[in-house]
């Protein structure tokens, strides 16, 4: 029954060709422009949110190596400051000043006037 319509021209055989242009033609691209520039900009939010997130992940990776950093350096002024509180180390550190160790033990000082 189409054939008859084709033969006799009251219906265009459908071109390929011709076909695709009538989705692309002026009116429709005018307006669908907002659908296209909300496209676009979801598409900038869309990858700027990935640069930020980038940007965040490097920030806390460099944070945890200075953590890391800062802990072996506060073990290691740890460790220093056990070992220089030893009390032969106190010993050698102040022997250029003068001072002594003690080989009496000290005396206890009392209050005179409560002998009774």
């Amino acid at each position: 029954m189409s054939e008859d319509k084709i033969k006799a021209g009251k219906e265009k055989p459908f071109n390929p060709r011709k076909d695709w242009r009538k989705w692309f033609y002026y009116r429709w691209i005018v307006k669908n422009i907002p659908f296209f520039l909300f496209t676009a900009l979801l598409t900038v939010l869309y990858i700027a949110n990935g640069h930020y997130a980038d940007k965040n992940i490097r920030k806390i990776n460099a944070t945890a190596k200075h953590l890391k950093e800062m802990e072996y350096e506060f073990k290691t002024v740890k460790r220093d400051v056990i070992f220089r509180s030893k009390e032969s180390e106190l010993v050698k550190a102040v022997e250029p000043l003068g001072l002594k160790e003690l080989t009496a033990p000290p005396m206890k000082i009392g209050d005179s006037t409560k002998e009774n």
